[in-house]
């Protein structure tokens, strides 16, 4: 775990950064640090596609943490139904005995109209019921004394949204860690320049702001990292930094993501992710099963 503590900034929340490196997702907990009110973003559901079985230790470290802050979790938030893990959140929230909603951007039901078809199962369309809460763009909540602003931030996903908590971003797969660039664009509804467009939005932010990404793959061996500030992406992200433009960004994201194998857990975690990180019911004899398109991806 890395602990960001609060700034001076008016509104500025407590950050505790969880990483899973089997998949190099990174979840957090941001807290107010005057009530001790705290919203989890992005938890993950332990997941071993060969044995096709899920465990909770990275969920349990979470929670272990929520007890020992004594903190008081309102929401359990999802930035975008994510391709390469399961999401944790309604085993956090019933863990937590039904107290924090659970939320996820409103475009996450055109993602299910997408997958409903490859997944050949129309049961998975039209089902906002998985959530409590559906955010649209510039909508706003309050978590102790800190607001939090919801951003729509296209481009990895359709449905991609971020949090902006006082001086904090959760920007998912948006911006990864400086030396990394960015994340891909190439899943259905993915969109590079939509994407440029919403880190443009992102960085616009005050300079010392601080950017909370999705993943990072420790690259040329370097310690997991998950902050960096507007200032320094802008200064040294190898995508985005200030001598980059729009059309060099879009050529170089299109033809790094023409490079890239589909994730190994994706047409098992969109099946889970759309219904909001909840697992396949079982049948009357206690069997679940998940689905998996054939001959639908080159």
């Amino acid at each position: 775990m890395q602990l960001y503590p609060a700034s001076a900034s008016p509104g500025s929340p407590t950050v505790a950064a969880f990483y899973e490196e089997v998949t190099g997702s990174w979840q957090y907990v941001a807290s107010c640090p005057e009530t001790g009110k705290a919203i989890i973003v992005d938890p993950v559901l332990d997941f071993d596609p060969a044995a096709c079985a899920t465990w909770t230790a990275s969920a349990d470290e979470i929670l272990a943490y929520v007890e020992d802050q004594g903190l008081e979790v309102e929401w359990v938030l999802d930035t975008h139904p994510h391709a390469d893990h399961f999401s944790a959140a309604p085993y956090i929230k019933a863990r937590l005995g039904n107290r924090p909603q659970q939320a996820i951007g409103t475009r996450v039901l055109r993602v299910q109209e997408i997958w409903a078809d490859f997944y050949a199962d129309d049961s998975f369309a039209d089902r906002p019921d998985y959530w409590d809460r559906l955010f649209d763009h510039g909508d706003r909540f309050a978590v102790g004394t800190c607001d939090v602003a919801v951003l729509l931030s296209t481009g990895h996903t359709l449905a991609s949204i971020s949090y902006c908590m006082g001086d904090a971003i959760f920007a998912h797969d948006t911006l990864m860690y400086p030396d990394s660039g960015t994340s891909r664009c190439d899943f259905p509804g993915g969109s590079s320049a939509e994407l440029w467009d919403s880190i443009q939005v992102i960085l616009a932010n005050d300079p010392q702001t601080r950017i909370f990404v999705g993943h990072d793959y420790r690259k040329d061996g370097r310690p997991e990292a998950c902050m960096a500030t507007v200032e320094a992406h802008r200064a040294t992200n190898i995508h985005v930094r200030d001598c980059i433009d729009r059309a060099t960004f879009i050529a170089t994201r299109d033809a790094r993501d023409a490079t890239l194998p589909l994730p190994g857990r994706m047409l098992y975690a969109l099946q889970v992710n759309i219904r909001g990180g909840r697992l396949p019911e079982p049948d009357g004899k206690g069997r679940a099963v998940l689905r998996v398109p054939l001959n639908r991806f080159g």
